[in-house]
C-alpha cells in the first residue's frame, strides 16, 4: 500500500510553550508512493518492554523505518529478560536506553525540571494523577514511570529527538505525554487491542496533546473518537500493523497433508493466555478427533496458561495430536507456516475487558498463503473477510470452530482460494514496508510543524 499524507489541518490545542501558535494535526490518508520517507528524522520509540518476542509488529516496524532513513532510538520502560530473541532485535537492544526505576541521574532530572519550570512539572504530575484517578493500574503505572519519563525528557532533548512514538495507549503513551509536556517534542502513539479496550482513563488527555494517533483498525478508531466525544477526530489515522511479505511467502510445494505423508496441520501462534482462546481450540480438536479427522495441532509461544492448556489436552486424550513448541523466532515461524494447512486464532473477549486488535499471526499466515480461521471480533474482520480470504466464527463457538476447520480439511480448493485471496489482502493493505513509509511521512510532517512553531516563537 502506498499513501499520501494530506496537509495537516489546524487544531485548537496549543502547547504551553508554543506562544499561542496552533499545533496542526494529520488528517486522513490519500494515495501516492512515498519516496523521501523520513530522511534525517530521529524518532524515539517507547514501549512497555523490549525485546518482547511476541511484539514483532514493533520490532519490524522499526526495522522498516530505518530502511526509510529514520534513525530510531529505543526507550523501553522495562527490559524483557529472555533467552529467545529475533536476530533483528539485537542491534536495537545493544543501543536501547534501558533505565532502572531509580538512579541518581533520574533524581537529578527531577530537580532540573523543577528548577527550570516548576509549574509545568507539577501540572504534568497532577494531570497524571487526576486523569488516572479511579484506575489503580494506570495510576500506579503513571506514578511508577513518571520519574523515568522526566529523565527521558532530559536526555531526549539533549539528543535532539525530532519526534516520539509510543506503542500502546497505556503506560508508553503516558510517558510520551510527560516528555512532550516538559520539552515540547511532538509525540504520537499506536493503539492496538487491550491497551484501548480494558481501560480508557486519560485517553482524552493523551489524544489531545498528541500530534496524531494511530489506531491499527477502523474499529479502534471509532472507539477513540467516541471516547473523546468527537473531538480530535482529525488526529486519528488508521495505519495497520504489517508483516514482511518477502519473508512470509506462499510455499510452492504441497503440504505433507496434501502429499498424503502427514496429518492435517493446524497452527495456533500467540501467547498462551485467556484472550487468545486456545482452550476453545483444544475442545474443537476433541470434536475433530471424534469425527475421525486425522490432524496435528501445534501451539507456538508460551505464557501463563501453559500448564492449564496442557492439562486440558491430557484430559481430552489429545497428547499425541496437540503439541506445544514454546517461543520461536520469525524465521522458525515462517518454516512452520510453509507446512501448515490452516492457522486458527480463536480470540475471545475476557472478563477484565481484554480483547485482540488484529493478530499479526493472521497477517503472517495469509501472507504465506495459508487459510485462516479466526474470531469475528474487534478489527479482525478488517483483515479476514469472511468466506473470501478466511472463515470467521463467533468467539467461544466451539462447534462453529470445529466445523470451519473440518470444512478446510475436506476442501482443498477452498483452502487454496482463501490462501491466494489472503496473500493479496496482506500485500495490498498490511505490508510492513508500505505502512512504515506512511508512518514516516507523518513523522516528517510532525517535525516540519514543530520547526515552524519554533520559528514563529
Amino acid at each position: 500500500m502506498s499513501a499520501e499524507v494530506k496537509p495537516i489541518p489546524k487544531s485548537s490545542h496549543t502547547h504551553p510553550r508554543s506562544n499561542g501558535v496552533d499545533i496542526q494535526q494529520p488528517n486522513d490518508l490519500g494515495h501516492r508512493t512515498v519516496t523521501n520517507g523520513g530522511r534525517g528524522l530521529k524518532v524515539a520509540y517507547i514501549m512497555s518492554r523490549f525485546p518482547r518476542i511476541t511484539e514483532t509488529f514493533v520490532l519490524y516496524e522499526m526495522v522498516a523505518l530505518e530502511k526509510y532513513g529514520v534513525q530510531v532510538e529505543v526507550y523501553p520502560l522495562q527490559r524483557e529478560r529472555t533467552k529467545t530473541m529475533h536476530p533483528e532485535a539485537v542491534s536495537f537492544v545493544n543501543r536501547a536506553h534501558f533505565q532502572p526505576f531509580f538512579s541518581w541521574s533520574i533524581l537529578l532530572a527531577q530537580f532540573y525540571f523543577l528548577w527550570r519550570d516548576p509549574q509545568v512539572y507539577i501540572r504534568t504530575l497532577w494531570t497524571l494523577i487526576y486523569a488516572n484517578w479511579g484506575s489503580s493500574r494506570f495510576l500506579l503505572g503513571a506514578l511508577t514511570f513518571f520519574p523515568m519519563a522526566v529523565y527521558f525528557a532530559r536526555i531526549m532533548k539533549n539528543d535532539s529527538i525530532s519526534h516520539i512514538h509510543a506503542h500502546f495507549a497505556s503506560h508508553p503513551a503516558a510517558v510520551a505525554f510527560v516528555i512532550h509536556a516538559l520539552t515540547g517534542i511532538p509525540y504520537s502513539f499506536t493503539v492496538h487491542g487491550s491497551d484501548l479496550h480494558r481501560d480508557r482513563h486519560m485517553l482524552r488527555e493523551k489524544v489531545a496533546d498528541a500530534a496524531f494517533v494511530v489506531p491499527i483498525s477502523r474499529y479502534n478508531q471509532q472507539i477513540i473518537i467516541a471516547t473523546c466525544k468527537g473531538d480530535f477526530a482529525d488526529k486519528t489515522v488508521v495505519i495497520h500493523c504489517g508483516v514482511d511479505t518477502q519473508v512470509f511467502q506462499p510455499n510452492s510445494m504441497p503440504t505433507p497433508f496434501e502429499q498424503g505423508t502427514g496429518p492435517f496441520t493446524i497452527l495456533c501462534i500467540g501467547t498462551l493466555h485467556e484472550v487468545k482462546g486456545q482452550s476453545y481450540l483444544i475442545e474443537a480438536c476433541r470434536l475433530l478427533r471424534d469425527s475421525g479427522i486425522d490432524f496435528a495441532c501445534r501451539f507456538v509461544a508460551d505464557g501463563p496458561d501453559l500448564a492449564m492448556l496442557q492439562r486440558l489436552v491430557e484430559e481430552a486424550g489429545l497428547t499425541n495430536r496437540v503439541h506445544f513448541h514454546g517461543r520461536l523466532t520469525r524465521n522458525e515461524v515462517a518454516i512452520l507456516l510453509s507446512n501448515a494447512d490452516v492457522v486458527a486464532t480463536p480470540s475471545v473477549p475476557t472478563s477484565d475487558g481484554r480483547r485482540e486488535g488484529i493478530p499479526v499471526v493472521l497477517m503472517e499466515a495469509m501472507a504465506s498463503g495459508v487459510a485462516v480461521v479466526a474470531s469475528d471480533l474487534s478489527g479482525i474482520p478488517e483483515l479476514v473477510e469472511d468466506e473470501r480470504c478466511g472463515l470467521l466464527v463467533p468467539p467461544r463457538d466451539v462447534q462453529g470452530l470445529a466445523s470451519a476447520l473440518a470444512l478446510l480439511y475436506n476442501n482443498a480448493e477452498i483452502r487454496h482460494r482463501f490462501g491466494k485471496e489472503g496473500r493479496e489482502k496482506v500485500v495490498t493493505e498490511f505490508d510492513v514496508s508500505s505502512n512504515a513509509a506512511t508512518l514516516a511521512e507523518y513523522f516528517r510532517q510532525s517535525e516540519v510543524e514543530q520547526n515552524l512553531r519554533l520559528f514563529a516563537s
